[in-house]
C-alpha cells in the first residue's frame, strides 16, 4: 500500500474518533460543572483535556461556557473542533475513497453532511444534548461500517491502529484531570463530591454499565481507576487499546513479512500496561503513569508514520 494512503486510512479514524472523544468531553463538563462552585473553572480543565486550552486563550479573554462549547464543537479556528476534524476525516475519505467499501463511504460523507447541519450556527443549551448525541451516533455508524464490510487486510488494520491511539490518548487525559483538576482539594477524595465525579467519568466514556457489572453498585475511585486502566474488557480502557494497537500492527507486520521499530514500541506498551496492578500505579503515581502512558502513545503515532512513509 503506498504510504500516503495508509496515512490517509490513520488519519481519517483518529479524526472520527476526536469528533466523538470531543462530544464526550462535552458531555462530561456539562455533568461535572453542576458539581462546582463555579462552573466556568469546569470548562478550563475540559479545554485542557481536550489540548485546546492555548488556541481558545488566543481567541477569548476570558473561559466561558458558551464560548468553550463552541470552540470545542463548531469554531474553525480550532482544528480540533468536531466540526474541522469531521472536515478533515471526509477530506482524507476522498483520497483513499478506492480504499474503501461503498458503506464505509457513505457513512463518512453522510456524517460530514449531518454535522455541518447541525453545527451550522452555535448550539443552545436546549440542543445540545441532541447534538452531542448525534456526533457520537455519526461515528459508531462509520465504525459499524468498517467492522460489516472491509476485508481484514492492511487497510482495515491502519483504521483500527488510528482509532485505537486517538482513544487511549483519550482515556488517559481524562483520567489525569480528573485526579489533578477536577478535586477541588485532597480532602475531597472519597467524598460524595468526588464519588460525583467519578461517575461522570464513567459516563464519559460509556463505562457506567460495564463497570456496574464488574464491581456493583458502589463506584469507589480505585476500581474505577483500575476499570478505565487494566481492564481488557473495556473497549475505551488503556489496557485494551494498547492491545488492540499492538495487535493491529502486528497483522500489518504478518501481511509485508517486515517487522519495524514501531512493532516493538507496541508490544512494550501493551505489555507494560498488563503487567502492572493498580495499586502499583496509584502507589508510583497514576499522573506519572499516565504521562509515560502519553508519552509512549505519541511515539507509537510518530513512529507508524516513519516507517510507512506516510508522507511519501
Amino acid at each position: 500500500m503506498l504510504g500516503k494512503t495508509a496515512g490517509g486510512l490513520y488519519w481519517m479514524f483518529r479524526y472520527l474518533e476526536r469528533s466523538e472523544n470531543t462530544a464526550r468531553l462535552v458531555e462530561a463538563g456539562q455533568r461535572i460543572a453542576l458539581t462546582r462552585s463555579s462552573a466556568d473553572d469546569e470548562w478550563v480543565s475540559v479545554l485542557q483535556t481536550a489540548s485546546v486550552l492555548w488556541g481558545y486563550q488566543q481567541k477569548y479573554d476570558e473561559v466561558t461556557k458558551e464560548n468553550a462549547i463552541d470552540w470545542m464543537l463548531r469554531d474553525r479556528d480550532n482544528a480540533s473542533s468536531v466540526l474541522s476534524v469531521v472536515e478533515s476525516a471526509r477530506n482524507n475519505a476522498r483520497l483513499v475513497r478506492t480504499a474503501l467499501t461503498r458503506e464505509v463511504w457513505e457513512s463518512v460523507n453522510d456524517c460530514w453532511m449531518a454535522l455541518k447541519a447541525a453545527l451550522a450556527r452555535r448550539v443552545s443549551e436546549r440542543d445540545l444534548p441532541h447534538v452531542l448525541t448525534l456526533i457520537r451516533q455519526k461515528a459508531a455508524f462509520v465504525r459499524g461500517a468498517l467492522t460489516g464490510t472491509m476485508l481484514r487486510n492492511d487497510i482495515y488494520n491502519f483504521c483500527r491502529i488510528g482509532t485505537f491511539i486517538e482513544r487511549a490518548d483519550n482515556t488517559a487525559r481524562i483520567l489525569d484531570v480528573k485526579y489533578w483538576v477536577l478535586l477541588p482539594s485532597a480532602q475531597a477524595v472519597g467524598s460524595s463530591l468526588d464519588n460525583v465525579q467519578w461517575e461522570t467519568i464513567l459516563r464519559s466514556v460509556s463505562a457506567e454499565g460495564g463497570f456496574r457489572m464488574t464491581y456493583g453498585q458502589s463506584a469507589r475511585p480505585r476500581e474505577i481507576a483500575q476499570f478505565l486502566i487494566l481492564d481488557k474488557r473495556m473497549p475505551r480502557s488503556l489496557a485494551f487499546c494498547a492491545e488492540k494497537i499492538s495487535d493491529n500492527l502486528a497483522y500489518i507486520a504478518e501481511d509485508y513479512g517486515e517487522r519495524l521499530g514501531v512493532h516493538d514500541l507496541a508490544r512494550q506498551l501493551a505489555q507494560g500496561t498488563l503487567d502492572i496492578t493498580i495499586d502499583e500505579i496509584i502507589e508510583n503515581g497514576l499522573h506519572e503513569y499516565i504521562q509515560e502512558f502519553l508519552t509512549a502513545t505519541a511515539a507509537i503515532g510518530a513512529q507508524t508514520e516513519i516507517d510507512y512513509r506516510f508522507y511519501e
